[in-house]
């Protein structure tokens, strides 16, 4: 019965997701391009999560300088509308989203830069990268795992996305730590539960990082679509997502590679110290209780 209950409840709330989308279309065809339509992003995603029973925490203070890029890991989607609310971001995504309907045409719209993962126009897209930082007066996100992990780790970062570092002049990189526990604010109970229900991962990718590293992370038992996870959270009533901003680390003299790696063990580090803490605290909740 609570089953069913709960899966009526979601249908009902998935109705009112797309009737948000709907209702809010012609605004985002009328909206200038630019910092005035990023702006509106934080209306238009705060809705969204509204519906979808998602919450967000900012520990820790965004820095004021500009140009600015966010770098942090990344579980599911929907970091796409928590960056935004929280932070007033935008992104750099990856190329093949721009030809998703609705959604593509939504982010470019939203200050969304989609940027194509090929070595062979590699000149290009850091072209591109280098005039969105330059010219957007907004924070910029990039998730430097290239795809959405298990929610219990964090992937290597891709060095290929720092090229653009090194060419922009007084670039401020803030490292940013993003954890899911439930919206009571205790701590989802195991990585197995956290993996099938709160992450949206490319199973695939994780299968490749456990084989070439001699790794066993977790490959979720289902890899849901994007608005399959979206559905199935709402039938699990929610979450909390939690993005810690850490001091932006100085970087000047570092090559791509140092500056992926320095990163990846701040953000990494952080990480695993967090959910350390979490299972420690709840640990010392259930004794007292």
């Amino acid at each position: 019965m609570k089953n069913i209950l709960s899966t009526f409840m979601a249908c009902i709330k998935f109705t009112s997701f797309w009737l948000g989308v709907l209702l809010q279309i012609p605004i985002v065809i009328l909206i200038p391009k630019g910092r005035l339509s990023v702006a509106y992003s934080r209306i238009f995603y705060g809705i969204l999560m509204y519906v979808s029973g998602v919450r967000v925490r900012v520990n820790g203070k965004i820095s004021k300088a500009r140009p600015l890029l966010l770098v942090s890991n990344h579980i599911s989607v929907f970091e796409m509308v928590v960056f935004p609310v929280a932070l007033g971001s935008s992104f750099f995504g990856k190329e093949d989203i721009e030809k998703y309907p609705i959604i593509g045409w939504i982010g470019k719209k939203f200050g969304v830069v989609f940027i194509s993962r090929n070595p062979r126009t590699a000149v290009e897209t850091t072209k591109k990268i280098n005039d969105a930082m330059i010219r957007a007066g907004y924070p910029m996100t990039i998730f430097p795992e290239g795809t959405t992990n298990n929610g219990c780790f964090v992937l290597p970062f891709k060095s290929s996305m720092f090229d653009v570092v090194t060419k922009i002049p007084n670039l401020t990189i803030q490292p940013v730590v993003m954890t899911y526990n439930l919206r009571s604010g205790g701590k989802i109970s195991d990585d197995r539960i956290m993996a099938d229900d709160y992450s949206c991962p490319a199973n695939a990718k994780i299968e490749k990082y456990n084989e070439d590293f001699g790794k066993s992370e977790l490959v979720p038992t289902k890899e849901r679509s994007v608005f399959g996870h979206v559905f199935h959270i709402m039938k699990l009533g929610g979450v909390l997502v939690e993005l810690n901003l850490l001091p932006p680390p100085p970087l000047e003299g570092m090559d791509r590679k140092e500056i992926a790696t320095t990163l990846h063990k701040i953000i990494s580090d952080k990480f695993y110290e967090l959910k350390e803490n979490k299972n420690g605290k709840n640990s010392n909740n259930t004794n007292q209780g």
